[in-house]
């Protein structure tokens, strides 16, 4: 994709969502969200989206503390970084204390490292959500070590 300069732009959860949907190499989109925000080029058109929400994990879940459960881009250049530098200003503005994310192995992060970011964890892989007393569909990532990332 070209070097077109982007800027930031607010995206209501349904836009969001459906961007994800359209966009997202390997999951659905969030099921909800605190906030989402934008990329656009200078047409206006939508290039990429980052939706924060409370964290999956119930030991992050601590009030103070968010997740980026979701980012998608249509392979606009850099509009990732843009977007992760975003959410932990829009965060902090907030009242938030801790933005965090996660990586999937064989993803590198240049974003996240490009936006001042720094691992902190690495997950081992999960063998699903799926138990007999809680019946869940996988979504494609279990079995998947992952990085824990957090914003400086």
């Amino acid at each position: 994709m070209s070097d077109t300069p982007l800027h930031l732009v607010p995206v209501r959860s349904r836009e969001a969502k459906d961007f994800v949907r359209a966009w997202h190499r390997h999951h659905p989109p969030s099921a909800g969200q605190i906030f989402a925000v934008g990329a656009a080029d200078e047409t206006g058109t939508l290039r990429a989206v980052a939706i924060v929400g409370r964290p999956v994990a119930r030991h992050l879940d601590d009030g103070a503390t968010l997740e980026f459960t979701r980012t998608a881009t249509d392979g606009a250049r850099n509009a990732n970084s843009l977007l992760y530098g975003a959410a932990w200003r829009a965060a902090k503005a907030l009242g938030y204390r801790r933005l965090v994310t996660y990586t999937q192995d064989g993803e590198s992060g240049a974003s996240l490292r490009g936006a001042g970011w720094r691992v902190i964890a690495s997950r081992p892989p999960r063998a699903g959500w799926h138990t007999p007393s809680r019946p869940r569909a996988g979504h494609g990532n279990d079995h998947v070590t992952r990085l824990l990332w957090e914003a400086l």
